[in-house]
């Protein structure tokens, strides 16, 4: 029999999944070939949320996936009670994967006696036992500085670049930001594809209306160009829409909308199906229904990146390496 000095701890890499985004954790957890933890999750009548893992987690690695989709408060908490509960039965190591993370347009203060709500985020997750957060595109990369601890940005280009050089690459491109503070992704794309020009939309935005903006006029040379038009995200598609019909009148050939995450509130199906773009280019980091789909949509899959990145963080491997070209 071995003496209990000698047995050597056994890693052990567990991938828990919340309610919101079921079929993205089966997607990640397909490609790491493990299986998710079976978990029992109910809301009770008046709306409490309990969770409990169905096996053991006690000196695991785990990775718990949730993206913060629609209705998001839920998605938030509930993610928050399976942290807590993997840390009450002695997981050893608690990684929260969060392809949407929820309230970073929260980032900074705009008017007097606003919240910053994308650092309250951050410390929830903290005080509930995280380790480590993994997320996809946040709205502004200082989030990062946010947690206090490791966080793991992962980015979506290289997925969309892929798609777009595949069947728009033998095109005059133009890359286009739908705002001036947009640019530096834009810049990023523009090299990814091989040094198309740049363009912005000037546009104004009343911080006392949400979800509200006018595009104002192109700022840059678009005319016969197809027009990469990209995003982090596209909530209600005002602003998206705006700056696609914005640019077909200053004489582009033609507009791909392109965004990491797919939101598309209210009457975002409709404004983007009726718009000039042809093509609307997204990823599954949040769920999609059926009824919010269409035609011109394209949905590609975040769950390779996650799944790498995963496996990336429980073997003590470089994250950063995804991105290399």
């Amino acid at each position: 029999m071995t003496s209990l000095s000698k047995r050597t701890p056994m890693r052990n890499m567990l991938l828990f999944s919340g309610r919101a985004h079921p079929t993205l954790a089966q997607e990640v957890a397909d490609l790491l070939e493990i299986d998710l933890v079976p978990t029992t999750a109910y809301d009770f009548a008046n709306g409490e949320i309990y969770v409990r893992f169905d096996e053991s987690v006690r000196g695991c690695d785990a990775f718990v996936i949730q993206s913060h989709a629609a209705p998001i408060n839920e998605a938030i908490m509930e993610q928050l009670i399976m942290i807590d509960a993997l840390k009450r039965a002695s997981a050893k190591r608690i990684t929260v994967i969060l392809p949407f993370y929820g309230y970073a347009r929260q980032d900074k203060k705009h008017l007097g006696r606003e919240p910053i709500s994308a650092r309250l985020m951050a410390d929830l997750f903290l005080t509930a036992g995280a380790d480590r957060l993994m997320t996809v595109d946040l709205h502004t990369a200082q989030i990062q500085g946010f947690f206090d601890g490791p966080v793991d940005h992962l980015l979506a280009m290289p997925i969309l670049t892929r798609h777009v050089k595949k069947h728009y690459g033998r095109k005059p491109l133009a890359v286009v930001s739908p705002d001036a503070g947009r640019i530096k992704v834009a810049e990023s794309w523009a090299a990814a594809l091989k040094g198309a020009p740049l363009a912005f939309i000037h546009k104004t935005r009343d911080p006392r209306k949400p979800n509200e903006s006018k595009a104002n006029r192109v700022v840059g040379d678009v005319e016969g160009r197809v027009c990469i038009l990209v995003d982090d995200l596209i909530d209600t598609g005002g602003t998206i829409v705006q700056a696609a019909e914005a640019l077909m009148a200053d004489g582009a050939q033609d507009v791909v909308i392109v965004a990491t995450h797919a939101v598309f509130s209210g009457p975002a199906v409709d404004r983007l199906k009726n718009s000039t773009a042809c093509e609307v280019i997204v990823t599954n980091t949040l769920p999609i229904e059926d009824d919010k789909r269409f035609d011109k949509l394209t949905v590609l899959s975040i769950a390779p990146l996650l799944a790498q990145a995963t496996a990336a963080v429980f073997e003590e491997g470089s994250v950063t390496s995804l991105f290399k070209s």
